[in-house]
């Protein structure tokens, strides 16, 4: 059991994934630190001057803060675009250069000439219509 475990912690993409992670929470750490720095002085200035944690609204007699879900949606919005551009975009492309001279895959299905259905290349009838289909491209 413990042998399963090891083998299961000491793969590549466990372990690749692991530093995803710490580097992830530094990261948002680091956009945490530059939305209250840096862009909640901006959105008072915005506001008219006025102290951006005293941005609230009232319902009844709960107070609910806005700031704080400000900060957040911020932070979410710059992280998910660092994420996209610095991670996503990059392996797609590596991943697409990777592929570029690989040769497309034969077909495995056609279409009946009568119902549009996909049927098997090798298919002497259509399994929806019942139609003879000829030959192995429709």
């Amino acid at each position: 059991m413990l042998d399963g475990f090891k083998k299961f912690i000491l793969r590549g993409n466990v372990v690749d994934m692991a530093v995803g992670v710490v580097i992830g929470a530094a990261f948002a750490g680091v956009v945490n630190g530059l939305t209250k720095a840096f862009l909640n002085p901006l959105i008072k200035l915005a506001a008219g001057g006025e102290k951006f944690s005293t941005l609230t609204f009232t319902i009844g007699k709960v107070e609910f803060p806005v700031d704080e879900f400000i900060n957040a949606t911020i932070s979410f919005i710059l992280i998910a675009a660092a994420v996209y551009f610095l991670v996503v975009l990059p392996v797609n492309a590596l991943v697409a250069r990777m592929h570029r001279g690989d040769k497309p895959l034969d077909p495995t299905t056609k279409k009946c000439p009568e119902c549009l259905s996909e049927i098997p290349i090798d298919a002497k009838r259509c399994s929806h219509c019942t139609q003879p289909v000829l030959g192995k491209a429709a």
